[in-house]
């Protein structure tokens, strides 16, 4: 029996749907916003098509039956290597086929030059592919990609593979598409073949003109756009660029092409008509990003859109916006030329990475050697309230330098002023100090800096924390070549951290001849509460 519809009356701003029209929306309060749309019995109304909803050549929808989990072909370590390592690093070794990536940052930060640095490399041939047993959803036959895994060094097991290369076992430089037993270079196939640049199972195939990539952008113009790569030194030649906000017009270029990576820039301008006039609307967000990813989820393509910040850092809109994607990233700066992006969400990766860029002339240059760039380089001791800490981030350890000073309240009421670390910590540690010590620092405005702008909030630079704090307060500096690590507790014990070994053995590589640590190890001094760990380091 089918479904009873009824004529509902919805809000082009907010989204507020109504039994009848209303000259103001009681929830935004927007006057003449309310249109007419058809309701479904189950309370859904006519829309967008979504993800999962095809629709047949006449327009209706057809409809969707459950299959075997079982039966679905994995796509793990199926991924698109950007070309750039530290952002291959934040996504978890590339981004996933089939995922959409949303970024946002301070306007300025360098958004749209990371994105067209790495639109740039995929679409010349500089990131490749990778997966495993993956079978396109274009195909009719049963043509399946069997290809092995490869790092974004683009090598192989047992040989070289060149970068815009699907990475297998062997190298072979054919770059057709099989047609039912046939070849034909550098095409498209309908019938038991591929839409990509051609596998062969067991063999590693190369790409010389790299993936098909579309760059959308609604905020600036196309020779914008162009003045920008140039100035990069970029070659965008094999880039698409569509300078549009009208969501229609996004996915006929997008169905007309069929890209492997597009760039939204940003989805805060695009909009439809089918949800009003007005763009950044929650309403637009919503039912713009939907469609845009529910496209996405049918093709082998990766989709990076850029979002807009609140004044308070976050990223603009309704909250489901971050929850529909399946990564977010944040583009954070500090008061120099460096960049850190760091992942708030992955649904293939961790997202405990750190990537940190600098900019320079030609766009974002990747950091190598990141071990020691945040510490002071200094000639002679170091001054008082300065600690230094083997900091984990992802994969990697840095040396971390925690400044601290003390200075008598201006007010009956104390401060702290601690902006990359929480400020609730410095209290707690502070107030450990006090009480195990006997060192005041109720009557002491706190102020807290980390060297080089990162944001730390692992426990373990509880003991670091606490070894600035003494030794700002008393005025005796920290040992040279010296590092403490260690969680702390309320009783005033040093706790024991994960991967210990591995931050004293970078210590120890960068120099440092003593190390504090929770639990005993090769080239480290261990401690066991707060006063035998100040009395090792200030005697």
């Amino acid at each position: 029996m089918a479904k009873k519809k009824s004529i509902v009356y919805k809000c082009s701003s907010c989204g507020n749907i109504q039994p009848r029209w209303l000259g103001r929306c009681p929830e935004c309060n927007e006057w003449n916003t309310f249109e007419e749309f058809v309701q479904n019995e189950g309370g859904a109304t006519v829309g967008g098509i979504g993800l999962g909803n095809k629709v047949d050549s006449k327009g209706n929808r057809i409809p969707q039956k459950p299959v075997s989990l079982s039966k679905i072909s994995p796509l793990e370590g199926d991924r698109l290597f950007t070309g750039i390592e530290e952002f291959d690093r934040v996504l978890g070794g590339g981004a996933m086929l089939k995922s959409v990536i949303l970024i946002g940052g301070e306007p300025g930060i360098g958004k749209s030059t990371l994105l067209l640095q790495t639109a740039s490399k995929i679409a010349n041939g500089s990131g490749v592919t990778s997966g495993v047993a993956k079978t396109s959803n274009d195909t009719s036959g049963a043509a399946t990609k069997s290809v092995g895994e490869t790092k974004s060094s683009a090598v192989a097991t047992g040989s070289a593979t060149k970068p815009g290369a699907v990475a297998t076992s062997s190298a072979t430089k054919s770059s057709a598409v099989a047609t039912n037993g046939a070849t034909k270079p550098g095409a498209d196939t309908t019938n038991g073949a591929t839409k990509s640049s051609a596998v062969t199972t067991g063999s590693a195939t190369k790409s010389s003109a790299g993936h098909s990539v579309l760059y959308v952008s609604g905020e600036e113009s196309a020779n914008q756009s162009r003045s920008r790569s140039d100035r990069l030194g970029l070659n965008c030649d094999n880039i698409q660029i569509l300078c549009t906000s009208i969501l229609d017009d996004i996915e006929n270029a997008l169905n007309t092409l069929n890209p492997t990576f597009v760039v939204i820039d940003s989805i805060q301008t695009v909009y439809s008509a089918e949800a009003g006039v007005v763009p950044g609307t929650v309403n637009q967000l919503k039912y713009c990003a939907n469609e845009l990813i529910s496209w996405v989820k049918e093709h082998n393509c990766v989709m990076l859109m850029v979002a807009h910040i609140t004044k308070e850092g976050t990223i603009a809109g309704p909250k489901s916006l971050e929850h529909m994607v399946d990564t977010v990233i944040s583009f954070e700066k500090n008061n120099d030329d460096v960049r850190f992006l760091r992942c708030q969400k992955n649904r293939f990766g961790s997202i405990d990475e750190l990537g940190i860029f600098s900019m320079q002339e030609k766009g974002l240059v990747p950091i190598e050697d990141t071990s020691s760039m945040f510490i002071t380089k200094r000639n002679g001791n170091l001054p008082a309230g300065v600690a230094i800490v083997p900091v984990f981030e992802g994969s990697r350890v840095f040396m971390v330098e925690i400044q601290a000073l003390t200075v008598p309240a201006k007010a009956s009421l104390s401060r702290v002023y601690s902006e990359k670390i929480d400020n609730a910590r410095v209290s707690r540690v502070a107030a450990v100090i006090e009480k195990c010590m006997g060192l005041k620092f109720s009557d002491q405005d706190i102020y807290i800096n980390v060297a080089g702008g990162i944001k730390l909030t692992e426990s373990a630079i509880d003991a670091a924390l606490c070894a600035s704090l003494y030794s700002a307060r008393t005025g005796i500096s920290f040992p040279e070549k010296t590092a403490v690590v260690g969680e702390l507790s309320l009783a005033g014990e040093i706790r024991a951290v994960s991967k210990l070994k591995q931050r004293i053995k970078n210590a120890t590589s960068l120099g440092f001849s003593t190390v504090i640590t929770p639990e005993k190890e090769d080239s480290s001094i261990a401690v066991t509460d707060v006063k035998q760990m100040i009395k090792k380091l200030f005697g």
